[in-house]
């Protein structure tokens, strides 16, 4: 299982979003622009993310995307969800919402908990972390015009 640049990027420009929540609605153009995304990119991105409820849209000469929630209700689990899908790390074990079976051999197979067990710890972690946290982390280590994110 590999997160996409998707995911990555997604990701950096939510954070980048958090780190300016003051700000009102913020363009892609400007987000593209200190994360060194392409705007057109984001916009694909956005999409995802504004059907999962994260961002809302608002159009006008002040228009531009913000949160949907506060950053403390934002977890890095729902903005990899919306973007990747489900957070699985073998195709066989689906996430742990779906009561769909992915395996002929799921009644006999000697690893299928390893698996389930995996899921459920990589999908408890990420859904741990808040996009707040992120952007303290994040404050921690930018100077104080954040540009970049590594």
């Amino acid at each position: 299982m590999q997160i996409s640049t998707r995911g990555r990027y997604g990701l950096r420009a939510m954070v980048d979003m958090a780190l300016h929540t003051t700000e009102g609605p913020l363009a892609l153009r400007v987000i593209a622009e200190r994360q060194g995304i392409s705007e057109s990119y984001l916009e694909q991105v956005f999409t995802s993310l504004r059907k999962a409820s994260l961002v809302r849209a608002s159009r006008g000469a002040q228009g531009g995307y913000e949160l949907a929630h506060p950053t403390n209700g934002i977890t890095v689990g729902q903005i990899l969800r919306a973007l990747e899908g489900p957070i699985i790390p073998v195709h066989c074990v689906g996430d742990s919402n779906s009561s769909v079976s992915y395996c002929e051999r799921e009644k006999i197979c000697i690893t299928r908990s390893f698996w389930e067990d995996l899921r459920d710890k990589i999908n408890e972690f990420l859904d741990s972390v808040t996009l707040q946290d992120l952007a303290e982390r994040a404050k921690k280590i930018l100077p104080e015009e954040p540009m970049y994110f590594i």
